[in-house]
């Protein structure tokens, strides 16, 4: 869990307050006006801060002790270079020289051009093929190198960690803890069995694409927020985009895959691996939100997580991918 301080038990992003984050922003150079809005993000913290005479940027605080710096500065590099490439990502502003995380009494942070946008229409055809088309864009430079300092999307983080984390914490019900203990223990081995057989080379991948990252424009995907990003299995950016039954999946994976082959070469082996990615997140999910249960905007923003009827539901979900493992993997003719 996040550290507290030690004096006032308070969490730290209690000290993040408006007039801070504007003090933060005029400390790099500009003038603001004054206006600021707090955007929907809990892991960091996120504002659009009004700017005179210009257009409002985004400032982005760091989560303490989540990331070291040079795992942030990684992330921007790859996010720079992808524009450099003319991929439509938006990488954090440089100041003059060409820094890009600073510092503001004791908070981490980086400021970004503001991008307009709205999701992109997942059961539209045509947007799913020029999703394909431009996340291929991001893996083709993703596959030149490998993250160095970042972490790699694998089961023992995911799942095996999270697991763990929340048995031996007070979050389970009692009545419930024996059933997660043995529900999470086949699925890891499931997981496990499913990547052992899978032939595939991790690259750099954005690690989070999921439609809330992506802001549709002008008929153009515009990515946003790679905090998540790690090296990882190519499907990982891609499962997200599917919805529906089978075979509404199948016809929405056939349009990705084919803007994707422009740009990309795809292993089809990894479509193996979309249930066990899903897996991974769901379990990874609920333990995000009880290692983040000290901040106070979690409990008010999920006021039904640590309640005996989230933990059942959770169950209930983790007994259905039990059954969605042992399902035929989707296959594109």
């Amino acid at each position: 869990m996040d550290d507290l301080n030690p004096e006032t038990k308070a969490h730290p992003y209690e000290r993040l307050t408006p007039d801070m984050v504007i003090d933060a922003v005029e400390s790099r150079g500009y003038l603001s006006d004054a206006r600021i809005l707090a955007l929907n993000s809990y892991e960091n913290r996120v504002y659009q801060v009004g700017i005179e005479d210009q257009n409002p940027i985004i400032a982005k605080f760091y989560r303490a002790n989540r990331w070291q710096d040079e795992q942030i500065l990684e992330e921007h590099r790859f996010t720079a270079q992808l524009l450099e490439l003319e991929v439509s990502v938006v990488p954090p502003l440089e100041d003059e020289s060409g820094n890009t995380l600073f510092e503001y009494d004791g908070f981490r942070f980086a400021l970004y051009a503001r991008q307009g946008g709205q999701a992109p229409e997942l059961d539209n055809l045509d947007h799913l093929l020029t999703l394909g088309r431009a996340i291929s864009r991001i893996h083709a430079y993703g596959k030149v190198a490998d993250f160095a300092h970042r972490p790699a999307l694998d089961v023992q983080s995911y799942a095996i960690d999270s697991a763990e984390f929340l048995k031996n914490s007070q979050f389970i019900p009692d009545s419930l803890a024996e059933a997660y203990r043995t529900l999470t223990r086949d699925l890891i081995e499931k997981v496990e069995t499913a990547f052992s057989k899978v032939d595939y080379t991790p690259i750099r991948i954005h690690g989070d694409c999921h439609p809330g990252n992506i802001l549709w424009r002008n008929d153009a995907p515009h990515f946003v927020d790679f905090d998540d990003a790690r090296n990882g299995p190519a499907i990982q950016d891609l499962w997200m985009l599917l919805s529906g039954d089978r075979q509404q999946k199948v016809e929405q994976l056939s349009e990705v895959l084919e803007g994707y082959q422009e740009f990309c070469d795809f292993n089809f082996a990894e479509l193996a691996l979309i249930e066990p990615l899903r897996t991974l997140r769901i379990m990874h999910y609920s333990a995000w939100l009880a290692r983040r249960w000290q901040d106070p905007a979690f409990p008010m923003t999920f006021p039904w997580f640590n309640t005996e009827r989230y933990w059942a539901e959770h169950i209930l979900e983790l007994r259905e991918q039990m059954a969605a493992l042992d399902e035929p993997t989707l296959a594109i003719f």
